[in-house]
């Protein structure tokens, strides 16, 4: 498989304000990775997006991306990840802790610009694609 990329939330909302199709963007890098999602980063997304016929674009297009299911696992080591990090004093969201446990999960990198990612155990992390 190709590298495995977890655009998070944070990516499409600043691609949306920048008016970037995120989608398009994406496009451009599929000859050397794959892009993913997952249900806490179409939830984040889909709440704050102010049209429906943008709502009705990102969901089509989400349909189309490799999704990363919750399941119980995920929500395990989601919840290990949040209490392990908590008792050495880093308070991180708990959302981005599920999204975390997805990417480790399936060995997908998460690309953010949410520098707190970069503080949990094994999770790899970019801020930009090239």
């Amino acid at each position: 498989m190709e590298k495995l990329i977890l655009p998070d939330s944070n990516i499409y909302i600043e691609a949306i304000r920048s008016r970037v199709d995120p989608f398009e963007v994406f496009n451009r890098y599929l000859d050397s990775c794959e892009f993913a999602t997952c249900g806490m980063i179409m939830l984040e997304v889909c709440r704050g997006l102010r049209t429906p016929q943008l709502l009705r674009h990102f969901r089509e297009r989400f349909a189309v991306m490799i999704y990363l299911p919750t399941n119980n696992t995920i929500w395990e080591r989601a919840q290990h990840l949040a209490w392990s990090m908590d008792r050495q004093g880093l308070t991180i969201p708990a959302q981005d802790q599920v999204i975390a446990a997805c990417a480790l999960q399936t060995g997908a990198t998460v690309l953010t610009h949410d520098k707190h990612f970069q503080s949990i155990p094994g999770l790899k992390v970019i801020d930009r694609l090239d």
